[in-house]
């Protein structure tokens, strides 16, 4: 594991199931403190909360809307009042929100889209700046920010989720932008971009549509999110990827091939 993790205070944003649950069971293996966080109430919380800490870690919850500026506010105060500061921030919280066609997007959908996917990053990424700046200068590592893209931001996504495609091609962009402004303070910027993982993103999908979409991987099957957890701890560690910064790693079974 990363020795260089343990006790790290880790936010993963809409973590308490799929690909940012796995992550947070990974890093927890490695030492780190990992924040569960979610939009809604969970009313078995505790137990996964201690599931994560039996496997060397610690954890916390926090219920926040990620589409709200005030509520993002609110956490991260509350966050670094508890525990300190910040040293790893992943944005992982996004969705298609639905499937519409091009007639039938209008501008509250187009706003939902953008705030979940979009703005949500932004506004953690320019509240968490001043704590990240913090850790890099106080434990001489690279603080860390990884979030997760698609593989739609290069295929232009399915039926009805172009707005969604269009949503994570702009995380893609601006992670490049981010990773060299901020280069300079220590702090390192990267997408891990998923190609189709059996989570409830595809809960919509029956196992004849899976079994049609694995045809078109290499591997034959989709991806599970415990194979997209250990990306996730490479680039949050300084010690094996101090010097990565504003790539995009694709895990897809070469599904997608840059």
């Amino acid at each position: 594991m990363f020795n260089d993790l343990r006790d790290k205070r880790v936010i993963i944003t809409g973590s308490t199931g799929g690909i940012g649950l796995a992550t947070a069971k990974y890093l927890a293996q490695a030492g780190a403190h990992v924040t569960l966080t979610s939009y809604r109430e969970h009313q078995d919380i505790e137990k996964t909360i201690a599931e994560i800490e039996q496997l060397g870690g610690t954890a916390s919850f926090h219920q926040v809307d990620f589409a709200n500026d005030d509520a993002c506010e609110r956490f991260v105060t509350d966050f670094v009042t508890k525990f300190g500061s910040i040293d790893v921030l992943i944005n992982n919280v996004g969705g298609l929100v639905g499937r519409k066609t091009t007639e039938e997007i209008d501008a509250q959908f187009f706003d939902d889209v953008a705030y979940l996917n979009m703005r949500s990053a932004q506004t953690m990424v320019r509240l968490t700046l001043p704590y990240l700046k913090q850790s890099a200068q106080q434990n001489n590592w690279s603080a860390s920010v990884i979030s997760v893209g698609s593989i739609a931001a290069d295929s232009g996504g399915g039926p009805g989720a172009s707005l969604y495609a269009a949503s994570k091609g702009w995380l893609h962009s601006i992670n490049r932008a981010w990773a060299k402004t901020y280069a300079k303070d220590n702090i390192r910027f990267n997408i891990v971009s998923p190609g189709t993982v059996d989570t409830a993103f595809h809960a919509d999908k029956d196992d004849a549509a899976k079994a049609r979409i694995s045809q078109g991987i290499p591997m034959g099957r989709l991806g599970s999110a415990e194979e997209m957890a250990p990306t996730f701890g490479y680039l949050a560690s300084h010690a094996m990827s101090g010097y990565v910064t504003g790539q995009i790693l694709h895990i897809n079974g070469g599904q997608y091939m840059a």
